[in-house]
């Protein structure tokens, strides 16, 4: 999203006529774009990145090295996860790392082509981790509830998800390196995305359908499943105790992680897609790029929260992941009360109550 560093405030016709002038100033003036922010805030920011970024590429590498160590996590329900690693990994090295020296620098250096390569990367490595968690909700959903009868989740299955998600996202990020849409400098002009703002029909169309398919899709799979997920629950949970019983620790561990994966998605990436709708709507709509910068961060975050959320609260990932990070410690040692990871791959058995699933045990 292109902003001048010396105009307050540029309509999208402005952005879109001064396009290449205001790129081509970016490239030759190797100085910080104190018009928009002082040099201190882009140090803030790229030492907030920088930290977001190590520790990205840290957890996640962690969880890819432990999946390859240990064959008892090679399952068909952790390909997914692994998927999401991959992508957030991906996208902690190609976008978080090239923008936390372009903040420190106060401009972006890397010159229009890598501009392209930066935005498209962080887009491919963003929508397929995005894409990554919808599948992960989905088979989930699948799994636990049996909206179609008994369901024998296989290798197959769980390849094809993950081929999902990343020929999904590879689809709808190459267009603009053909023509159909465009990557630009955004929030404080130091990374680069999709360019929101350009009122360039072919732009637009290409805008629409990205937003569509790669925001709201995959969006309302997460909300539909796990809704499905939590309603299935709730039915166990009055059956049992209709009967004289009580919900169980499994079910009260499922729904609570339930929720805090929704929450956590909704944190990261809900912001920059109510950004990216609200610029889609009303292209002359100003936005200052300080504020503008809030939700693209936000969204990059989710290389960090991820692996917390989906892996390190998984008592089978936790229980290898940890060590390798404290060199050797693990304070959940021994913890018999962790069942969790378990259960986030459970099944609703024919007495009506959450059992865990055999493909994950050790």
């Amino acid at each position: 999203m292109p902003f001048s560093s010396t105009t307050p405030i540029i309509s999208g016709v402005q952005l879109e006529n001064m396009g290449i002038i205001a790129w081509e100033s970016v490239v030759a003036g190797s100085a910080v774009n104190e018009g928009i922010m002082p040099r201190v805030g882009y140090t803030v920011l790229a030492v907030i990145i920088g930290v977001f970024s190590v520790f990205g590429i840290v957890l996640n590498v962690a969880v890819v090295v432990v999946t390859l160590r240990h064959r008892a996590l090679r399952q068909p329900l952790n390909f997914a996860l692994v998927s999401l690693a991959v992508a957030d990994l991906g996208c902690a090295v190609c976008g978080g790392l090239p923008t936390t020296l372009t903040n420190a620098m106060g401009y972006f250096s890397l010159g229009r082509a890598g501009c392209v390569l930066e935005g498209f990367a962080v887009a491919f490595f963003g929508i397929a981790g995005l894409c990554s968690v919808a599948v992960i909700a989905l088979e989930r959903c699948l799994v636990v509830c049996r909206p179609v009868g008994s369901l024998s989740f296989s290798c197959r299955h769980a390849v094809a998800g993950v081929a999902l998600a990343w020929l999904w996202s590879f689809l709808w990020n190459t267009p603009p390196l053909f023509g159909w849409g465009r990557f630009e400098l955004e929030g404080v002009r130091t990374s680069c995305a999709p360019d929101w703002y350009s009122r360039d029909w072919a732009n637009v169309s290409y805008i629409i359908c990205y937003f569509l398919l790669c925001f709201a899709l995959p969006f309302s799979v997460i909300l539909v499943s796990y809704a499905r997920l939590l309603w299935t629950l709730r039915q166990v949970s009055r059956l049992e105790m209709s009967e004289g019983g009580s919900t169980s620790r499994a079910e009260t561990q499922v729904a609570c992680m339930v929720v805090v994966m929704v929450m956590g998605f909704m944190l990261t990436w809900l912001p920059y897609a109510a950004f990216a709708l609200s610029v889609i709507l009303d292209p002359d709509l100003y936005i200052d790029p300080v504020i503008a910068t809030v939700p693209m961060y936000l969204a990059k975050s989710s290389t960090v929260f991820n692996p917390i959320i989906y892996i390190l609260m998984n008592r089978q990932f936790r229980e290898r992941a940890v060590p390798l990070l404290l060199c050797g410690r693990n304070p959940w040692a021994g913890d018999p009360g962790d069942s969790e990871s378990d259960t986030t791959v459970s099944s609703v058995s024919r007495s009506n109550k959450i059992s865990p699933d055999p493909l994950t045990r050790d």
